[in-house]
């Protein structure tokens, strides 16, 4: 019965489909027929994102010749459906799986970094959520980068995509940096940066808050490099097990490899690490 109102409703979240059955979640992926079918269509949006990873401008029917040629046996009406769930239909510098949720009743702020120049650490921050696979389900990486510097200031890994996802990433960001007022946070308008409880955590560091245009990814492309980088050097270099294995992993590249080892070309090809203390020392001069 769960497979045919699975089959029936696609689009149906899993969390839904148990809720509406009145079984748990554990239950769902622990039968050994789901767990097999969850590890290969987890395997097929992985292999989807990284080809629109290359070309960003292949629509579903290349996308499908491409996955042919990797060996994978689809046709192009199940790979429409994949790239339309995940929104990967020619959309460049997207999120791959949807993780804005902008339907809520929650004030919405204005762009505040725009039009003005970043030339000066923590004066803007830039904040964003993106999945990480897991083996047979995904986790959720908020991330908070320092605008001026790329510098990963804060971030968070969780297996839930809510408040307390990046609520935890602002935490470290705050501890680690301690900006002064004036600050200008920048966001999505997702229900996880525009809640109540994420709002008041700003509005008590002093913080200002800025909100991309619905809809509009180049409104906060630099997490989105971010996001991109972490998955070509990092996530699909791996094959995590599990959730531990990935937050260990994950957690070394953005602290030993990411801020400090990586050169960016638009830092003049220093990692973030060597050009925040080039500019204290600068700034001291």
């Amino acid at each position: 019965m769960i497979e045919q109102v699975r089959e029936e409703h696609p689009e149906m979240s899993i969390e839904r489909l148990c809720s509406l059955m009145g079984v748990s979640r554990s239950w769902y992926y622990e039968r050994p027929a789901v767990a097999k079918k969850a590890k290969k269509d987890v395997a097929l949006r992985d292999a989807i994102e990284r080809i629109v990873l290359r070309f960003p401008g292949y629509g579903y029917r290349r996308v499908t010749a491409a996955l042919r040629r990797e060996g994978w046996a689809v046709n192009h009406k199940r790979v429409l459906r994949v790239m339309r769930r995940e929104s990967l239909l020619c959309q460049l510098k997207r999120r791959f799986k949807v993780t804005t949720e902008s339907a809520h009743s929650f004030k919405r702020y204005p762009n505040l970094i725009k039009d003005i120049e970043i030339d000066a650490l923590d004066q803007a921050w830039i904040s964003d959520i993106t999945y990480i696979r897991l083996p047979t389900t995904f986790c959720y990486l908020a991330a908070i980068l320092d605008a001026y510097s790329r510098r990963c200031v804060g971030w968070h890994l969780s297996r839930r995509i809510d408040t307390h996802l990046t609520l935890w990433a602002l935490e470290m960001a705050l501890a680690a940096r301690q900006p002064e007022m004036g600050l200008i946070h920048h966001s999505d308008q997702g229900v996880q940066y525009a809640s109540s409880e994420y709002v008041g955590r700003l509005e008590e560091a002093g913080a200002l808050i800025s909100m991309a245009s619905v809809g509009n990814p180049y409104e906060n492309a630099k997490a989105e490099s971010f996001f991109r980088t972490l998955k070509l050097e990092e996530v699909y270099l791996k094959d995590y097990g599990n959730f531990e294995e990935a937050e260990q992993n994950i957690g070394q590249f953005i602290e030993e490899v990411y801020n400090e080892k990586r050169l960016h070309s638009s830092l003049g090809y220093l990692p973030p690490v060597e050009f925040e203390a080039l500019h204290a020392l600068k700034a001291g001069s």
